[in-house]
C-alpha cells in the first residue's frame, strides 16, 4: 500500500467518524458547542460549494455525490442523489441543532459529556 492510499484510507475513516458524530452531538456537547460546529459546516457548504473532507480521501461530488451517497451505494442503496443532497446541505444541520436545542433546554437533559 503506497502512502497517497493509506492517507485517502485514514481520511475516509476519520470522515465517516466525524459524520457519525455529528448525529449523536446532541446527546453528547453541549448545543453552545454543537450549533456552532454545525453552522461551520454549513458555511463550508454555501462558501466553497462542497465538503472539503471529500477531496482528502480522493471523493469528487460529480452528478450531486456525496458522502452519504458514497455510503449508501456502497451498501447497495440508490438514492436520489440531489435529494439527499439537499437534505444533507441544508436540512441535515438545523434539524440537529433543533434537536440538541430541544433536548437539552426544554428536556433539560444533560450531555453525557460536557
Amino acid at each position: 500500500m503506497n502512502i497517497q492510499a493509506l492517507k485517502s484510507g485514514l481520511a475516509f475513516w476519520f470522515h465517516l467518524f466525524v459524520t457519525l458524530l455529528a448525529w449523536v452531538a446532541p446527546f453528547l456537547v453541549s448545543w453552545k458547542w454543537a450549533i456552532p460546529v454545525y453552522a461551520a459546516v454549513m458555511l463550508q457548504f454555501a462558501f466553497f460549494g462542497k465538503c472539503l473532507m471529500n477531496e482528502q480521501h480522493d471523493m469528487t461530488e460529480d452528478d450531486n455525490a456525496t458522502f452519504y451517497s458514497y455510503l449508501f451505494e456502497k451498501m447497495g442503496f440508490q438514492p436520489d442523489r440531489a435529494r439527499l443532497k439537499f437534505y444533507v446541505r441544508k436540512v441535515f444541520y438545523p434539524v440537529l441543532s433543533t434537536v440538541a436545542l430541544l433536548w437539552q433546554e426544554v428536556l433539560g437533559i444533560n450531555p453525557v459529556l460536557f
